[in-house]
């Protein structure tokens, strides 16, 4: 068994993967590299991604499947995963030479009566042009230098969550939460760093800088106007995280602490997906907007009552005063955190 998997989607992503997997390749044979192609049809993605494996058989193994989008990817790279634990790298994105063998001698140190079942790491904003990077570290959340619960957690501010970039999980975690990531569809980082937390009950926290993540490109799917033009990709996963949080109430009643910090990341996410519908200035997705809210409360009221009431409740409403409100909102959270 190798100590970590690390499967990368790749979808037309020729000219920067190559970078991606030789940051990951000193980890050596104790890290399976998979490398999926996801139906990459304007430039050689597979060609790549075979001369890679050719070069280090032991290491890369690669999957070449239909494009379905990155959650289908994901899904690919974890059923052909081998490791004890496991990762997600985008293709565009790396990790950090010096803190990568640290983070394999943390994995490396547990014994296998005492297995963590999530590693988090910080990451690095990457965002290109900007001379000061924003990195997202948990050291004032998180308790160091030991393995703890979700009752051992502090408060998570808004706009610092545990995101993909910052999580490595035991495979078997995974596996036993049932994770089936939505087909064709973007955004789903946001259910894999969600769902599968009810099954975590022991985490260790390394304070690295590890995963970088690269923003700026014109096509990337967080780009502002890229997120207005995928809104239902976006509303998709936010239905689906509801319904997860709502399914997973009887495990959440008897952990008040992990459920607090997964409802707060509920609520951001249904912030952002309301705020993308207004900025988009579309009747339509005004609308889609007001089913999302109407979507919730139908499913789980206690939690739409107590979002309504909340900061984030004036998205819900369609008139003049509540999307200006919300714009405002928006700016100067973009400008807060950096992102594009």
């Amino acid at each position: 068994m190798k100590l970590l998997s690390v499967a990368i989607p790749c979808y037309n992503s020729e000219s920067y993967m190559r970078y991606c997997v030789e940051t990951l390749l000193p980890g050596g044979e104790e890290v399976e590299i998979i490398l999926v192609n996801d139906g990459s049809n304007k430039d050689n993605t597979l060609g790549v991604a075979q001369s890679l494996q050719a070069a280090h058989p032991s290491i890369i193994k690669v999957i070449d499947k239909q494009n379905g989008g990155h959650g289908s990817a994901v899904n690919a790279g974890l059923e052909a995963a081998t490791g004890l634990y496991f990762k997600v790298v985008d293709s565009d994105d790396w990790v950090d030479a010096d803190s990568y063998p640290k983070v394999l001698d943390t994995l490396r140190g547990f014994s296998e009566e005492n297995k963590i079942d999530l590693l988090v790491s910080n990451f690095v904003y990457d965002k290109q042009g900007a001379k000061k990077k924003k990195t997202m570290h948990y050291h004032k959340i998180l308790p160091q230098n030991t393995i703890f619960t979700w009752k051992d957690c502090g408060h998570f501010p808004i706009g610092k969550y545990i995101l993909m970039h910052s999580i490595i999980y035991r495979t078997e975690i995974l596996r036993k939460s049932g994770l089936k990531l939505p087909e064709h569809t973007f955004y789903v980082d946001n259910i894999f760093a969600f769902s599968p937390f009810p099954y975590v009950e022991k985490i260790f926290y390394l304070d690295e800088n590890f995963y970088h993540y690269f923003i700026g490109r014109d096509d990337q799917s967080v780009n502002e106007k890229v997120m207005i033009k995928r809104i239902d990709q976006q509303l998709r996963v936010n239905y689906i995280m509801a319904e997860e949080f709502k399914k997973d109430e009887e495990i959440l009643a008897s952990n008040p602490h992990l459920k607090k910090y997964m409802y707060d990341y509920l609520e951001i996410i249904t912030a952002i997906s309301s705020i993308i519908c207004i900025i988009s200035r579309d009747k339509d997705n005004y609308e889609k907007k007001s089913q999302l809210w109407h979507h919730i409360k139908e499913v789980d009221f206690p939690t739409y009552l107590k979002m309504k009431t909340r900061i984030f409740g004036i998205m819900r409403y369609n008139t003049a005063l509540g999307h200006f409100v919300s714009r405002i909102l928006y700016r100067v959270a973009q400008k807060a955190f950096g992102f594009n």
